[in-house]
């Protein structure tokens, strides 16, 4: 695993309590979508240097020229540092490492199902699939307490737009506190909602040969908040 020094270009709110890092993407960093990296701030404030490291979903795609990561703001020593890093500042780069990735046969949907910030490793692949205009079904079932708490809703509708093999299925648990209108679906992902929208995913997709481990190939990938 590669270590690399770079430099935040920018930050943004892109849902509320949850920001979007923007550095610049080192020479040669090479990343599958889905995968993951580790922030590491270079001079932290001495009193939470222990809390300098920090896992992230890479959002960006590997077509684009910067690399993102994004996080609710919680109340934590790291992203307390993390959000009060001025622009220009250098941070190191671990990675990339993970597997939650696309798999490679075009011809087998895939299932994704994302609660709050566990969409971050979908948005990777669901940007390189709309460019690279793959022929693969995709599915995605993200559900939200409000449309005020879904990061990048509105790009993800837009996707759908674009990508006639992609599917979006936005869900809302607590829209009686929300301020926003919501004309889609409300409740939790259950597998009510999942049948209703993927059917029974193991007609979805081929079965595996005999004697290859049995049973129905099933590739959903899962991830909360």
């Amino acid at each position: 695993m590669s270590t690399y020094e770079v430099k935040l270009e920018g930050r943004e709110e892109i849902a509320e309590r949850t920001m979007a890092f923007h550095f610049e993407k080192p020479t040669g960093f090479r990343f599958k979508p889905g995968q993951a990296l580790d922030v590491v701030l270079v001079d932290p404030p001495s009193a939470e240097a222990q809390f300098a490291r920090h896992t992230f979903s890479i959002v960006s795609a590997p077509f684009e020229g910067e690399l993102v990561v994004v996080t609710r703001m919680r109340d934590s020593a790291f992203k307390r540092a993390f959000k009060s890093l001025p622009i220009g500042s250098a941070a190191k780069l671990e990675g990339p490492f993970g597997s939650l990735t696309l798999h490679n046969d075009r011809a087998r949907p895939a299932v994704f199902i994302a609660g709050g910030i566990g969409i971050t490793p979908f948005m990777s692949i669901l940007r390189q699939a709309a460019k690279d205009r793959l022929p693969q079904r995709l599915l995605l079932l993200y559900s939200n307490r409000r449309p005020e708490d879904a990061a990048f809703l509105a790009e993800l509708q837009q996707l759908e737009r674009q990508n006639k093999n992609f599917r979006l299925v936005a869900t809302m648990t607590e829209m009686t506190k929300s301020k926003r209108p919501w004309e889609g679906d409300t409740g939790l992902i259950d597998e009510h909602l999942v049948r209703r929208f993927g059917g029974d995913l193991s007609d979805l997709l081929p079965r595996r040969p005999a004697g290859n481990g049995g049973g129905d190939a099933t590739d959903v990938g899962s991830c909360g908040r």
